[in-house]
């Protein structure tokens, strides 16, 4: 059996791999062989008692199922769950002023106007105020300040729904020659909807003309919200 030399105390002259193929003992490794499962038998012959009967008759091991569906095509299994539309906070209503925690326009004051079907809040800055156009966003990512505005005059249209914010899935024809000359050069920037601006002044009017009521107003919904230094959010009054 080939061993290590020491070379110096602890640290020997070969590797435990270069030991352990020197001594070879993987070469008479045995190996086990299981022994091929017996496949049962299709049908078991059963004798069958009375004269007219044969006396003797091959029955199945495994029956068939009784029921079986006329297609051989597996159904995808029926959920009997129905999501439960998402409740608004309490101290969410409509008017009320929320500060915005993610996204682009965090930190900014934003007017909340009503809750889609989606769960999502419908909010506007307004954009003339502190740029924040017509928007969705989630209430898990604003905190809901004391101050309100009467919106009691101001009526959302109801084309002003989710799928009203979904992107268009249509895209412009190109050739090929087109695409390679246009590498590296930014992308031509899409003009905005006339629509959808003139959606955003109805609604912003009617909003600008309830802030105007109310003084500083505007300038509060303009300032951004900021921690400072020492500044702890569960210990601020909104």
């Amino acid at each position: 059996m080939a061993r290590s030399k020491e070379i110096v105390p602890s640290v020997g002259r070969f590797s435990r791999s270069q030991v352990f193929a020197k001594r070879g003992l993987f070469k008479g490794q045995k190996k086990t062989q299981q022994a091929a499962a017996e496949t049962p038998a299709e049908y078991v012959e059963k004798t069958v008692g009375g004269e007219k009967n044969g006396g003797k008759r091959l029955v199945p091991t495994a029956k068939a199922p009784r029921f079986y569906p006329a297609e051989d095509i597996r159904q995808p299994k029926k959920s009997r769950k129905s999501p439960n539309p998402t409740g608004l906070r309490s101290s969410i209503t409509p008017g009320t002023v929320l500060i915005l925690l993610a996204g682009r326009f965090r930190g900014k004051r934003v007017v909340f106007l009503k809750q889609l079907e989606s769960g999502l809040l419908l909010v506007t800055g307004p954009y003339k105020v502190n740029g924040v156009p017509l928007r969705r966003v989630n209430q898990a990512y604003v905190i809901a300040t004391s101050t309100k505005i009467d919106l009691s005059g101001v009526k959302v249209d109801e084309k002003v729904n989710d799928a009203y914010f979904a992107k268009s899935s249509t895209k412009g024809a190109k050739s090929a020659e087109e695409e390679f000359f246009e590498d590296g050069k930014p992308k031509a920037k899409e003009a905005f909807p006339a629509s959808k601006a003139a959606d955003q002044k109805e609604v912003d009017k009617a909003v600008i003309d309830a802030i105007k009521k109310t003084e500083y107003l505007a300038k509060y919904l303009k300032a951004s919200w900021g921690l400072s230094k020492g500044q702890f959010p569960h210990q601020l009054v909104f």
